[in-house]
């Protein structure tokens, strides 16, 4: 069942925004990209961020990951600063583009932040291929990026971002360079990855049908200045073995239409149990 995912009692969440600002300064003077953010992500959730192009997505994200500074509010990852989390390796990230090594082989690219972080070699061999049978490419281990498709080189991305077991995984746009047919593929076995790992998942898109099949719940972002505008819960009925059919089903389209509205600020939404902010 695709529900909201709730921690126990006493549970630290995965990821808690709490009155998040960012202004960035420009030659033309101050631009807000992100105004009075709060959110909460469960351990083990999958949520989704979504909103038009400049709404601030990813910039939320990089806040998350400690790749930027918030101007005012506080990010925390699993009860620690978001900088604390970053030092501790309690997340991995991956984005729109890949980013391989081109000089080192499948294996070669899933292992650089563990031998970065001096694990031993035999240790690090075997979670490598526990790395590289989880994404599939078993057969690709000694093989170069540019010998692989897109979808194969995100797949190695993602498994250098599981490396280390995080307990959260922050996605900017992965699936965004793929064909459709791939790009399906793609989220289909993002979900068996999540639900095999246990991790938590913020991800970034632009893509509703994309927000709809992968998460709990989809968080809906105004235009600039960024503030979450809704939080749709995702209500699809969703089970390991009919994961792949979810996209023929009604509740699929009612959910895309739900997410739409939200979208555009239809009042329509609320009838749909969308939290509106």
């Amino acid at each position: 069942m695709n529900t909201v995912i709730t921690a126990p009692a006493g549970a630290i969440a995965a990821v808690t925004v709490t009155g998040v600002d960012k202004v960035f300064a420009t030659r033309k003077g101050e631009v807000t990209a992100l105004s009075g953010i709060d959110l909460h992500v469960a351990p083990g959730e999958f949520v989704s961020l979504i909103g038009p192009s400049g709404c601030g997505k990813s910039t939320l994200l990089r806040l998350i990951a400690d790749l930027d500074a918030p101007t005012t509010g506080t990010v925390e990852v699993f009860g620690t600063s978001a900088h604390q989390a970053r030092l501790d390796q309690r997340y991995g990230i991956a984005f729109q583009q890949a980013g391989l090594l081109p000089w080192r082989t499948v294996a070669g690219n899933i292992a650089l932040p563990l031998e970065l972080h001096g694990m031993g070699v035999a240790e690090r061999a075997a979670r490598v291929a526990e790395l590289v049978a989880l994404v599939g490419l078993g057969d690709f281990a000694s093989t170069y990026p540019d010998q692989l498709s897109g979808g194969m080189q995100q797949r190695v991305a993602i498994a250098r971002a599981l490396a280390e077991k995080p307990a959260l995984l922050l996605m900017d746009e992965p699936f965004g360079a793929l064909d459709e047919m791939t790009r399906e593929y793609m989220q289909s076995e993002l979900l068996r990855i999540a639900a095999e790992t246990g991790a938590a998942v913020v991800f970034v898109t632009h893509s509703i049908p994309e927000a709809v099949y992968l998460s709990d719940r989809v968080v809906v972002m105004s235009p600039r200045p960024g503030r979450i505008a809704g939080i749709v819960t995702m209500n699809l009925g969703r089970t390991a073995d009919r994961a792949d059919d979810l996209r023929e089903d009604g509740a699929f389209f009612e959910m895309i239409t739900a997410v739409r509205e939200a979208l555009h600020g239809s009042p329509v939404s609320r009838a749909r149990g969308v939290e509106t902010r």
